[in-house]
């Protein structure tokens, strides 16, 4: 029953949105990574993400990674600073060796702010990271 199941936590992952410059538009942008600190690859990866408050929700965002290597991360989306005063959740599900695992990562409403900015050492950029 309920407590035969079992749910593998999940370690060795993070989110973090960075500040970096694009230059392609020649402008600074704000963009979520996903990063994979785990000594293997993580196969069909998607992340579902969904800013909201008590009183705005938008509008549902999905992408799929068919395998993210080891040790590496990856640019999930470009955020805009309109949706810092939300909260902004990110489900990301993926299989490590045959076993389905889930985690929600979210970024509190006003945490993503230039003061708030850390290097970020696997990306080797400023940004702001949770585990």
């Amino acid at each position: 029953m309920r407590k035969d199941i079992q749910i593998p936590e999940v370690t060795n992952i993070k989110m973090a949105v960075v500040y970096e410059y694009n230059d392609v538009y020649k402008t600074d942008d704000w963009n979520v990574y996903i990063i994979n600190n785990k000594n293997v690859d993580l196969e069909m990866m998607v992340i579902v993400s969904q800013g909201f408050s008590e009183t705005k929700t938008t509008s549902l965002l999905r992408k799929k990674i068919e395998k993210l290597p080891a040790n590496s991360f990856a640019k999930i989306e470009l955020i805009q600073p309109e949706l810092f005063k939300l909260n902004n959740r990110f489900q990301v599900t993926f299989f490590e060796e045959n076993t389905l695992f889930d985690k929600t990562f979210i970024f509190k409403e006003n945490s993503i702010k230039e003061s708030a900015l850390r290097m970020i050492p696997e990306l080797k950029k400023r940004g702001v990271q949770i585990h």
